[in-house]
């Protein structure tokens, strides 16, 4: 199996995941604030995390904190607008809004790494963005206005986090190593912001949605980073769009959710200019 095929597999694993993990702040959202959510998810991530680098005898330091303590707190930000957005919105709008990550990416490409970006590729990026639209109809929650603009803010940190992972990567720093400092970084930051406010008091109850919260987020996140090491960026990018037909899914199967034609349209746009994007990647060449 190619490096691009690798990527493109981490890509949807990585994409099933974060749905998993949205599902969970969803739910989590009527017992906690969002920056209490991203402190138990960056928290319990960060244990995860540890054990794995204690088992392995994995090394810590890195010739790079700088990039490392950058990279986290853009990826802090965006993370909390996230929550904000899925907290204060539907969970389709909040996942729309920080799903427009690959197109702001794909902008911010050519003047940060200096990258060719072909233009059907990025068309591809544009109709997965459409269908995706079609999938969620946000139009009624965009009534929300602030909501929805912290969840466009939280597109753009994304697609900001995105670049500082590859160039992570083209440093060779270790997948685990990234997502350790950017969980590290954001742990410290949601910690210090709730200290000043007043918290939910953590009963057993709230572990079932706190633990799975947390290592779906941690295997999202090293799935995420080995994606963009292996794989075309935009290529990865478009494929990202998976989460929302993945979220749409454990919409329909947990929250009893139905699916309109507008959603099956949507979904076959995605899948579709994911395809066309990646076989046309495959074929240029572009890294």
């Amino acid at each position: 199996m190619t490096n691009q095929k690798k990527g493109m597999l981490w890509m949807i694993i990585a994409t099933f995941f974060f749905s998993l993990m949205g599902s969970f702040v969803k739910i989590g959202a009527t017992h906690f604030s969002s920056v209490e959510l991203v402190f138990y998810r960056s928290f319990i991530s960060l244990l995860f995390l540890f054990i794995y680098i204690v088992i392995s005898q994995e090394e810590l330091k890195t010739p790079h904190l700088r990039k490392q303590i950058d990279r986290g707190v853009v990826g802090f930000l965006s993370l909390a607008f996230f929550f904000y957005a899925i907290a204060h919105l539907n969970l389709g709008s909040a996942m729309t809004l920080n799903y427009t990550s690959p197109i702001f990416l794909g902008f911010f490409l050519p003047f940060i790494s200096h990258q060719k970006i072909k233009k059907s590729i990025l068309m591809c990026t544009i109709i997965g963005f459409i269908g995706a639209l079609l999938i969620l109809d946000p139009h009624g929650e965009w009534q929300s206005w602030f909501a929805g603009l912290v969840g466009l803010i939280s597109g753009i940190g994304a697609a900001l986090a995105y670049i500082h992972v590859i160039q992570l990567s083209k440093l060779n720093e270790p997948d685990w190593r990234t997502v350790f400092y950017f969980t590290l970084v954001s742990t410290v930051g949601s910690g210090l912001w709730i200290s000043f406010n007043d918290c939910q008091k953590l009963v057993w109850d709230d572990m079932w949605i706190l633990i799975p919260l947390g290592l779906s987020a941690t295997i999202a996140q090293i799935a995420m980073t080995r994606a963009y090491r292996l794989g075309n960026t935009l290529v990865i990018g478009a494929l990202s769009y998976l989460t929302i037909v993945f979220s749409g899914v454990i919409s329909l199967l947990y929250f009893n959710e139905t699916m309109r034609i507008e959603d099956l349209i949507g979904a076959s746009l995605i899948i579709l200019s994911g395809a066309i994007a990646s076989n046309i990647s495959l074929k240029s060449r572009i890294n």
